[in-house]
């Protein structure tokens, strides 16, 4: 056993929690709790996939364990259950605080033209409107 694996105390609260097997036959060649290990080593250390120590199993059965009880809700009940367990424990304490801070948005989050990729007013670039210089003035006189 690892430094992070489950312990038997947490592999107890753990067990019941876990969704149980459909199909009949063969036993899995790798333990579930192998597996859980290897994806909570995994979450904690953040290594790529790849990289998972063969302790825990091959890599490809622990991320496809994780990401089909990702995608079918599984994770979300086992910390549901966990959460309600430890607030009937009065393990957790649930604190509110309301912050007021005001963030304001920069200027440029709000689309407004960046220093120097502003084009040119109609006014400015039409020659009608430009101003005439004195010797221009006198030439139309």
């Amino acid at each position: 056993m690892a430094r992070g694996d489950l312990t038997d105390a947490q592999w107890a609260v753990l067990e019941p929690l876990l969704p149980k097997g459909k199909r009949p036959g063969r036993p899995p060649a790798w333990a579930r709790r192998q597996l859980i290990d290897g994806i909570r080593f995994r979450v904690r250390t953040g290594i790529p996939w790849r990289d998972l120590p063969v302790e825990y199993g091959p890599w490809s059965r622990a991320y496809d364990l994780f990401r089909r009880w990702q995608q079918d809700g599984t994770w979300h009940r086992i910390f549901t259950a966990l959460q309600a367990r430890a607030d009937a424990k009065q393990l957790i304490t649930w604190d509110i605080n309301v912050d007021s801070t005001v963030r304001r948005a920069h200027q440029h989050a709000a689309g407004a033209r960046k220093k120097g990729s502003c084009r040119r007013s109609h006014l400015a670039a039409s020659a009608s409107n430009r101003t005439t210089m004195v010797s221009g003035a006198r030439a139309a006189a």
